[in-house]
């Protein structure tokens, strides 16, 4: 995509047209493709999105989805920064110490705080150090095992488990990872004994359940759902009270009698603390209008998420202060920490 700066001597019908053509041909409704109140200095150049997973992750397809919304309003790349690694510290930490211009942004989840809390010293604070842009999306968590093992239901799943103390183990995305306290949730609550096997990319986790030397695994809807469309694993449950419309047929945990498994997933846009709130209160605008489009809420759910117009940059903060206090019971009550 070509990079064009909005030129002050365009007149407003004409910049109008010019930002909002390219949607008239889409079938959208060029009145709410256009920017809330560009600036006319922001932004001049290519805005990246640090998302701290692998390609794949339900972080990564977010940051993806919206990147091709702010990239079609502002006429500037966007680009989506992969930095895996460290149960997400490595990229989180990134998104902390960048320039607090606007030009990099994170895409964010329950690894961010995870990641502080089960650290004595963590090289970044996890809400002290940024702001809140928009909350884009909650997000269902799935069991999903090996097709190795004789299971079909989460119940057959968890006698099995209980019968070979010590013998199975699940995967994670890293020590510190929401995959890595979904599974010591999921395994504490249950009662079974098995080992964590931490991972650095999603990819290398689906080989290795494949071949059978990964038994399991609670990773988001969004990043499990072709292996469990194509067969490669197996999904047992979904780890929220209800079922998921991505996968209607596959039970909710809470129907097993499995209410203390549930885990819930969220991912949001944040920057840098001290990005100057205009340039906040611009990012929150145009995502919140994406995430309201008819076709990107239908993209959502087909992926087993759901996208939160419905924030704002405070009350997003909010939620993740609230979030922040909920794992840390969680992880102190539970004893859960770094291996």
């Amino acid at each position: 995509m070509v990079a064009t700066r909005f030129l002050p001597f365009l007149s407003t019908s004409a910049l109008r047209l010019a930002i909002c053509a390219p949607f008239v041909f889409l079938g959208a409704d060029p009145c709410i493709a256009k920017p809330s109140a560009a600036l006319a200095d922001y932004p001049v150049k290519t805005i990246r999105i640090i998302v701290a997973t692998s390609p794949g992750a339900a972080d990564d397809f977010f940051a993806r989805v919206l990147g091709d919304e702010l990239e079609a309003i502002y006429r500037q790349r966007v680009v989506i920064e992969n930095r895996p690694g460290a149960g997400g510290l490595i990229g989180n930490r990134l998104v902390s110490r960048a320039k607090a211009d606007g030009y990099t942004l994170g895409m964010v989840g329950v690894t961010r705080l995870i990641t502080e809390l089960l650290r004595d010293e963590a090289p970044f604070q996890a809400l002290a150090d940024i702001v809140g842009v928009a909350h884009v999306a909650s997000i269902t968590n799935v069991l999903a095992v090996t097709p190795a093992i004789p299971v079909r239901t989460a119940r057959e799943f968890v006698a099995y488990a209980r019968a070979r103390a010590g013998e199975l183990n699940y995967a994670s995305l890293g020590i510190g990872s929401a995959s890595h306290l979904a599974g010591e949730v999921f395994t504490r609550a249950l009662g079974i004994d098995a080992v964590h096997v931490p991972y650095r990319n999603v990819s290398d986790t689906y080989v290795e359940m494949v071949l059978g030397r990964v038994h399991y695994a609670i990773y988001t809807l969004p990043a499990v759902l072709g292996p469990v469309r194509g067969a490669q694993l197996r999904a047992l449950a979904v780890m929220t009270p209800q079922r998921s419309a991505a996968l209607p047929a596959v039970p909710a945990i809470a129907e097993f009698g499995l209410p203390e498994a549930q885990f819930d997933s969220w991912s949001g846009i944040v920057a840098p603390k001290g990005t100057p709130r205009r340039i906040v209160e611009q990012l929150h605008g145009d995502i919140v209008r994406g995430l309201r489009k008819g076709t990107l809420r239908k993209l959502f759910v087909r992926q087993g998420a759901e996208s939160t117009p419905e924030s704002t940059p405070d009350g997003f903060m909010r939620h993740m202060q609230e979030e922040y206090l909920h794992y840390q019971a969680l992880i102190r009550d539970g004893g859960i920490k770094p291996e």
